[in-house]
């Protein structure tokens, strides 16, 4: 059965093809980077990535940057035939796979935001995300898939929230004032919210197809950029560069 993953990279696939690139020796490459390279020092300390459970991975395609967040990371070169025959079936290569789709549509001027926010970004980010839901969406109950500490603490000011995350050491506790639920509660907490607020971390860990079922649905961060532009999904994330 075709996956959303699958339709986004076949998209990629035929992106690069048309744009003749497929072939070429320019070399994708993308890291793990630490904390302080990825984030800076935002106001607090519970953001997934400084905790250790998830790193950003970095492609660079002509000087265009590109980033995925994973919980299976390492480094990768190789060319974009070589990246697009990797095998889909775990989260290392879809962080790998899916930098790169980011770096490459930056590179073509399909996307923009692809660079995490540092420092104070993450804050600022918070400030409008209420405001944005309510002129895209209304104003109603949300479920947020995906703990970003800074935008469940603006959200569920504002309205009826329930958020679900997968790190164990979240779930059950009550975070930024919203009780954390586990994948269990996934579907019910979808059927009860007008809108999903999902992170784009759930392109590169294949859970997206869960989402995209009907509900209205608002993506945040950088991982999710480039499928955004050659999905047409809508996207959050105005303080990354």
């Amino acid at each position: 059965m075709k996956t959303v993953f699958d339709t986004v990279c076949d998209r990629a696939l035929d992106l690069w093809t048309e744009e003749g690139i497929l072939d070429e020796t320019i070399t994708v490459t993308a890291a793990p980077l630490s904390v302080k390279e990825a984030i800076g020092t935002p106001d607090g300390d519970d953001f997934p990535i400084q905790k250790g459970k998830e790193k950003l991975m970095e492609a660079n395609f002509r000087d265009a940057r590109g980033q995925a967040f994973t919980d299976h990371y390492g480094n990768y070169s190789g060319t974009l035939r070589e990246i697009a025959s990797l095998s889909r079936d775990d989260n290392y290569h879809r962080a790998v796979f899916v930098s790169t789709m980011n770096a490459v549509c930056r590179s073509l001027g399909l996307t923009g935001n692809t660079v995490h926010c540092r420092d104070k970004g993450p804050a600022e980010c918070a400030k409008g995300v209420f405001r944005y839901i309510e002129e895209y969406y209304g104003k109603g109950r949300v479920t947020i898939i995906g703990f970003q500490p800074a935008l469940a603490q603006a959200v569920s000011a504002e309205t009826d929230v329930r958020l679900v995350d997968l790190d164990p050491d979240n779930i059950g506790q009550t975070k930024r004032g919203v009780l954390v639920e586990g994948g269990e509660a996934t579907a019910d907490a979808i059927d009860w919210a007008d809108m999903l607020l999902v992170t784009g971390t759930t392109l590169a860990n294949a859970s997206i197809d869960l989402f995209l079922a009907g509900k209205p649905v608002l993506f945040y961060g950088t991982t999710i950029a480039g499928a955004a532009s050659l999905m047409g999904w809508n996207r959050y994330c105005p303080q990354s560069s």
